[in-house]
């Protein structure tokens, strides 16, 4: 879910293709190319474009924003004949061809946006469809096709399956399935001081190595889940059990703990890059949080999502759209209202990085209060004549007035 990961992934397929790339490389703040009308972000979608498009629609229909319909058809628009998606397609009218790297990232991202938008079952049929095409024999995905299985492709892709109604544990290839993937990423908790923690993929002599980012991924893989998610049933403080790893609710357990320990003193993760200090890494922290609040580790959870709250305005504003986006699904899993996170709105602000939404819960509910200002203060109202025509009538009339609103999940 982090920003960052699909970059990371990016790179890491780049590099078996020959093209060294930063493994923390981001978007160029000044485009190589023009920026798609409907597309949200300002940066170069050139690597994640469908990525945050994704992000960005399901984070407003999260909120109960209807977003523009231009935004919703620039992310259809993007998928290949095949089902898959790439990072960005430039050319929408030339077909994909070989040349063209689809990847599971950006086609389960898009999967989970559609899916939740709704009006796009044959598209997210079809998604799915490659998806399983791809799954690698181990029982998860790779960011490429044939590509060796990691944490965060597996676990965004088994997000995807949930939120199409595929039972993801029987989305199996070989008699594997992603918690079978996901479990071999797992470092046991009797024979490693980071027992729990997921590992993004093996090194080359096959050992785990923790990885924080992998670790959220994995905990919300095990769970089925995907990036919008509730908080689980609270439980007792996350602890590294090896007896429970052989469930998927005790791997959660296990890689929470993990997570619970790594910002139980400073309430954030850190990014650690060649020849520079620790930093901050807001997009993991807001990653954690959701994990955290997924299976059931709310108070562990809470240090995090204040140190957000508190912390990531700056980060947010800078990094553009899918930022906003990774804090309001943190937001969400914890019950917090990303209208009033910090001083901030989250949803205004996203809204503001592309097209205007349709509309807005926001704004129907003040549509709503507004209506309820007219009938009650207007001496001559409808509702005041036939409130008169009651009391004429029988002497004593009682006007109920029910407004609702169907909220969104």
């Amino acid at each position: 879910m982090n920003i960052r990961r699909s970059a990371a992934a990016l790179a890491a397929a780049t590099v078996v293709l020959g093209a060294a790339v930063p493994a923390a490389a981001t978007p160029s703040p000044t485009p190589s190319v023009a920026i798609p009308d409907g597309l949200y972000g300002t940066t170069d979608p050139t690597y994640d474009g469908v990525w945050r498009q994704s992000l960005a629609l399901l984070a407003q229909r999260t909120t109960g924003v209807t977003p523009a319909d231009r935004a919703v058809a620039w992310l259809a628009g993007q998928q290949c004949a095949s089902g898959a998606f790439a990072a960005f397609r430039a050319d929408t009218a030339k077909a994909c061809d070989a040349k063209l790297m689809v990847d599971t990232n950006s086609t389960a991202a898009a999967v989970q946006a559609l899916a939740a938008l709704g009006g796009h079952q044959a598209a997210t049929e079809k998604a799915v469809g490659w998806l399983k095409s791809v799954q690698n024999a181990d029982g998860g995905w790779g960011y490429t096709p044939g590509g060796a299985s990691d944490a965060n492709s597996t676990s965004v892709v088994t997000g995807a399956m949930a939120a199409a109604g595929e039972k993801t544990s029987e989305v199996r290839k070989g008699g594997k399935s992603s918690y079978d993937a996901l479990l071999k990423l797992s470092i046991k908790c009797d024979i490693d001081p980071d027992g729990g923690a997921f590992a993004y993929q093996p090194d080359k002599k096959g050992a785990l190595a923790a990885n924080a980012d992998a670790t959220a991924a994995g905990v919300l893989g095990v769970l089925g889940k995907g990036f919008v998610t509730t908080a689980g049933k609270t439980s007792a403080p996350p602890t590294c059990d090896p007896a429970t790893a052989g469930t998927p609710s005790g791997l959660a357990r296990n890689g929470s703990a993990y997570l619970a320990q790594s910002v139980h003193d400073t309430g954030y993760l850190k990014s650690a890059l060649p020849g520079a200090e620790d930093q901050p890494d807001y997009g993991n922290t807001a990653d954690a949080v959701v994990a955290l609040a997924a299976q059931g580790a709310t108070e562990q959870a809470k240090t995090a999502l204040s140190w957000l709250e508190q912390n990531s305005a700056a980060w947010a504003k800078q990094s553009g759209p899918a930022a906003y986006a990774q804090l309001i699904f943190a937001a969400h899993a914890m019950g917090a209202d990303p209208r009033h996170f910090g001083g901030s709105d989250l949803v205004a602000q996203l809204d503001a990085t592309g097209p205007t939404p349709q509309a807005t819960a926001k704004a129907t509910d003040q549509a709503a209060d507004a209506d309820k200002k007219d009938d009650s203060d207007s001496g001559y109202g409808v509702w005041w004549i036939v409130g008169v025509f009651l009391v004429a009538g029988i002497g004593i009339g009682f006007l109920i007035s029910v407004r609702g609103r169907k909220r969104q999940p």
